[in-house]
């Protein structure tokens, strides 16, 4: 009897493999705008300010290979086919949709690479699926994961890179902060669970932990108009110095990946703003290849396939 083959979609944000790639990857992420010359350049010098570009691309295709592997292991009964598609580079979720079809893949898991669910993140992603979906002439089902933010591994791979973080601080705890990507504050007149993950998966990561002061922000906003989630991390440092803290340990926990918003708005421009205020900055290690991180995700695909087949 042949096996039920089941697709497996991971998508991730994406980003620019090459300098000369940068200001289209711009203006896609900034709905067909281009950006100023001058928006240009402090894009580049970020990237510059990190090595070059972010890895992000390699990492999340690493990190998807290691789902299928796990999914392998754990349900070898099952046909897994691996297809990982990016928000806003390539390869472009609608065109891996299209292949998926092409491929006759009939039945198909979709996962994000970030725990949290919003309408304006995971959910972003699968209205790109849905308009692929479409425009498909044959049949291809898609299960949808919308948040996997308490999955146990990926809450265990986070206490241990927590725990990981907190020897830096041999003379006692520091204030530990929790962060995630900012979103317009539009967000909360949807009742959009985006900061209810974030602040479950902080006190989840803190008992587990044995954290006992921590606090949460939202980090790298965009620059638009609109109001978007707070605090800032920068100002809750700034906050946090204000009330005498001098050890503050930041956990970027909506992100499961060294990239640019990391690398530079934490590492750099952050760690920056917190010594101009006397504050012994550290940050945990991201989970990149961490396995637990793909056992936690594998455990989620394979819950979404077995109710669809």
């Amino acid at each position: 009897m042949a096996r039920p083959v089941v697709g497996v979609l991971v998508m991730a944000y994406g980003t620019p493999n090459r300098k000369e790639e940068i200001l289209p990857y711009y203006t896609h992420i900034r709905r067909g705008r281009p950006p100023t010359p001058e928006q240009l350049q402090e894009l580049i010098e970020r990237y510059e300010a990190i090595g070059g570009l972010s890895q992000l691309n390699q990492i999340s295709r690493s990190q998807a290979e290691s789902v299928l592997r796990a999914l392998q292991a754990m349900a070898p009964d099952v046909d897994w086919r691996l297809y990982q598609a990016n928000k806003h580079w390539e390869p472009w979720i609608p065109d891996v949709v299209a292949r998926m079809a092409e491929d006759g893949i009939q039945q198909a898991v979709g996962i994000v690479l970030a725990p949290q669910g919003s309408k304006m993140s995971s959910g972003a992603y699968f209205e790109q699926v849905d308009q692929a979906l479409a425009r498909l002439d044959r049949p291809l089902q898609v299960k949808r994961i919308l948040s996997w933010h308490l999955e146990p591994e990926f809450v265990a791979a986070q206490v241990e890179l927590m725990r990981e973080g907190l020897a830096r601080f041999p003379g006692g705890e520091p204030e530990v902060v929790f962060t995630c990507h900012s979103l317009p504050a539009r967000i909360l007149e949807w009742g959009d669970p985006y900061p209810e993950h974030l602040r479950e998966m902080g006190e989840a990561i803190a008992r587990g932990a044995g954290v006992t002061r921590f606090h949460f922000a939202y980090q790298s906003a965009g620059r638009t108009p609109e109001p978007w989630l707070g605090p800032d991390v920068r100002d809750k440092v700034a906050e946090l110095a204000a009330a005498g803290a001098r050890a503050v340990l930041v956990a970027a926990i909506g992100f499961v990946s060294d990239h640019l918003e990391v690398l530079y708005d934490l590492d750099i421009e952050l760690k920056q703003a917190a010594a101009e205020l006397g504050v012994h900055l550290e940050r945990t290690r991201m989970l990149n290849d961490h396995p637990g991180l793909a056992q936690a995700l594998a455990n989620a695909v394979l819950r979404a396939a077995r109710g669809a087949l």
